[in-house]
């Protein structure tokens, strides 16, 4: 049984692709013609020339939408596929659940000719939002184990490239930071459960910090502490998008 058989249950609820973000991991793959998804989840942010996904967990893929990209039961560290045999494989918010993350690089490296592409975060920037910092420190040494710290992924590739991908305020994907201006958001079960951060979390280490967000809402105190927030349109949070060229 893989983390997502119980943690992915909701995915098909809360965790649809933004298409600010589509775009850019869009841009990150213009040129490629064939495209592997790797830890393809639901099939969020799933290029067109996606061929193929592969994503260990059955619940995950009972989720994905009619006329997604044909799925494999597998795992990174294992693809059943030909050497070269894609020009580019990709990997969105997953590294993290990946048990052996230099087999899982050097699988991408091995099945893809011209590019690799990870949507990833960095939990030294990450770690300052203000959910995680002020109100669920559990939640954030739960982050802090999950993460991969981009110094690690990025000596496992050569002449990476790192952009930014700042969170808008509006955003329809629910992972950890989407709702960072929407903060009764973070108070919603489902929503929750979309979360690994939350999710992997004992719930008593959230209730007193979920009960002060409550109660900050409720009086107002949380629109006062945060009122910064409240006029910007997007907000780094520590999301990048990690992009590799191959030699050919």
């Amino acid at each position: 049984m893989t983390v997502y058989d119980t943690t992915g249950q909701t995915y098909s609820q809360t965790r649809q692709p933004d298409p600010r973000i589509a775009d850019q991991i869009d841009a990150a793959l213009h040129g490629m013609r064939t495209v592997v998804n790797i830890g393809a989840g639901t099939g969020s942010y799933e290029p067109g020339n996606t061929v193929l996904a592969i994503e260990p967990s059955q619940v995950m893929i009972a989720q994905r939408p009619a006329g997604a990209a044909s799925a494999i039961r597998a795992t990174a560290e294992n693809l059943p596929l030909r050497t070269a045999s894609v020009d580019a494989a990709l990997a969105v918010l997953t590294i993290h659940h990946w048990p052996d993350l230099e087999r899982g690089i050097a699988e991408m490296v091995r099945v893809a000719r011209r590019r690799i592409a990870i949507l990833t975060w960095d939990h030294t920037v990450f770690r300052q939002f203000w959910l995680v910092r002020d109100y669920l420190p559990a939640a954030a040494e739960t982050d802090a184990k999950l993460a991969v710290a981009l110094s690690e992924l990025t000596a496992l590739l050569k002449n990476p490239e790192i952009q930014p991908i700042p969170v808008p305020h509006d955003c329809v994907d629910g992972f950890g930071g989407a709702y960072w201006r929407r903060p009764e958001a973070y108070l919603g079960k489902t929503v929750q459960a979309g979360m690994s951060m939350l999710a992997l979390t004992p719930k008593p280490l959230l209730q007193e910090g979920l009960s002060r967000l409550r109660q900050d809402l409720e009086t107002g105190d949380w629109h006062t502490r945060y009122t910064d927030l409240l006029d910007q349109s997007h907000l780094d949070l520590g999301y990048r998008l990690i992009t590799a060229d191959l030699p050919t």
